[in-house]
């Protein structure tokens, strides 16, 4: 029977890069390929988080970045609020990738030319917390009026999947399209590449994600077991493009994105990569090569937010998605589309135009965990099943006077909804602890074994939904376990230490 953890792998690397803000205008070229990077918001986030980066180091680094004009002409745009925002937006540019790695990471086929990722990231004004909001990519959008950029053609307000902004107006008409939206004045926009993000990967060393269940798309070639892996270039680009792995699709992508995104920012913060001025300069170079950004996202922008961003770390970066009101909203000659709940998103946006957190404050960790001389508890290890979600019944296996109890007390500690009435096995000499499921709830039991690592899973049919744990006399405690997307307040965000392995 499959156990939801496994041991660390590594994939094959690429090279790095880095992202900027600004934001001023500039000429656009001609579109670049789809996809990119929800990602993008890690590597802007990870610029930012830069500290005490010299200017002579960092003189020049954004020379060569490409510059779009996104704001050119723009009129009647949302009031500017407090902190402040960028757009990134992912394609899938991929002309610079080898035949080699087009063949490892399925990245055949000719691009659409439209973007396949869109994130808003807010950084408050106090630059002590990033917020990251994911606008799927087939959302139902009603288009201004404006001149399509490949045709040429004059076209009236029309509705579209939002990734049609790309492909019709080029940056420009994506940042109208999405400030109409959102109501969200946009300050920097930032295009990341297929490119670009491999080899940001890549510079960075690796970044580790984990996983309480395996990941298989056949579409990318992601092959994952349960576990953590350390995760390079074409590796991570097909963790963060799979949406084939579950019923989930897209929705469930871009859980996996933020999920990346947050480890990315923990490695760039853990690694001393942001207070090296010469590997922040080598990163940042290598990003930067491949990214297209506003005229006003530059260096000296990049440098006095870095410095103001000394402590951050992924507990000061927080994700969320739009909420969804109607996932298959269907729309005659466009077809199905994400219909956003109008009233949830309104008071989203309205949170970043105030300036305020999405997830709501935590309380303080209880001193007595740890103390003088006693060891820190572990980290809880992510599950696919919300332990709350788990009804758990818990027999004492064994002639160990109080064992049934102490289990039941230890798996309801971590969140299991046990019965609180531990029993008698029926056999009394349980070498090895057994979990009994049906096997309609086996990913349950999967949680399970993994608070009871070392157990025997025995799947039993008709026997419900209610989890039996037989304690055997091997057993020595419970692991603490939590769910793997942890969402949590009005907007269902969740810190970036909550998300990252061992967190």
């Amino acid at each position: 029977m499959p156990q939801p953890h496994r041991p660390t792998r590594t994939a094959r690397p690429p090279q790095p890069p880095r992202a900027r803000r600004g934001g001023a205008p500039a000429r656009r070229r001609g579109p670049r390929p789809r996809w990119g990077v929800r990602i993008a918001g890690g590597l802007a986030v990870l610029v930012l988080g830069s500290g005490a980066v010299g200017h002579a180091v960092m003189t020049g680094v954004d020379t060569g970045i490409e510059r779009v004009d996104p704001f050119k002409d723009m009129k009647n745009r949302p009031e500017a609020g407090h902190g402040l925002n960028f757009l990134l937006v992912g394609t899938d540019g991929r002309d610079k990738i080898t035949p080699r790695d087009r063949r490892a990471y399925r990245l055949g086929g000719e691009p659409c030319h439209c973007t396949d990722t869109v994130m808003l990231v807010h950084l408050s004004a106090d630059r002590e917390r990033a917020s990251v909001v994911s606008l799927p990519r087939d959302s139902y959008a009603q288009l201004p009026a404006h001149r399509d950029e490949s045709t040429g053609q004059q076209h009236g307000p029309h509705p579209v999947k939002l990734n049609a902004a790309y492909a019709e107006g080029g940056p420009q008409l994506t940042v109208r399209t999405v400030e109409a939206m959102t109501r969200v004045k946009i300050d920097h926009y930032l295009e990341v590449d297929f490119t670009s993000f491999m080899k940001t990967v890549d510079a960075l060393g690796g970044v580790e994600v984990c996983t309480a269940k395996t990941l298989r798309d056949e579409k990318t070639g992601l092959d994952l077991l349960p576990g953590t892996h350390r995760l390079h270039g074409g590796e991570a680009l097909q963790y963060v493009r799979s949406r084939h792995v579950d019923g989930a699709a897209d929705l469930g992508r871009m859980q996996r994105q933020q999920r990346f995104v947050a480890a990315l920012v923990k490695q760039a913060t853990g690694s001393g990569v942001l207070l090296n001025p010469v590997k922040f300069k080598e990163v940042s170079s290598t990003l930067l090569g491949s990214v297209r950004a506003d005229r006003g996202f530059g260096s000296e922008q990049m440098i006095a937010l870095g410095q103001a961003m000394r402590a951050f770390s992924p507990s000061s970066s927080e994700f969320a998605s739009v909420p969804i009101g109607n996932p298959s909203y269907p729309v005659k000659g466009i077809g199905s589309t994400v219909k956003w709940d109008e009233p949830k998103a309104a008071k989203l946006f309205q949170a970043l135009r105030d300036d305020r957190p999405l997830t709501p404050p935590r309380p303080p960790r209880p001193a007595a965990a740890g103390g003088p001389g006693r060891p820190s508890p572990p980290p809880a290890v992510p599950v696919d099943v919300p332990p709350e979600q788990i009804r758990v019944r818990v027999e004492n296996g064994t002639r160990i006077d109080g064992l049934g109890g102490r289990v039941d007390a230890a798996l309801r500690g971590t969140g299991f909804d046990t019965t609180g009435a531990p029993g008698n096995g029926a056999s009394r000499n349980v070498k090895r602890t057994v979990i009994a499921y049906d096997p309609r709830w086996d990913r349950s039991a999967r949680t399970v074994s993994t608070a009871l690592p070392g157990s025997e899973l025995r799947p039993v049919r008709g026997q419900g939904r209610t989890v039996l744990v037989i304690a055997g006399a091997d057993y020595k405690k419970v692991v603490p376990v939590r769910p793997e997307d942890p969402s949590q307040g009005p907007f269902g965000a969740v810190s970036g230490d909550q998300v990252v392995c061992g967190g």
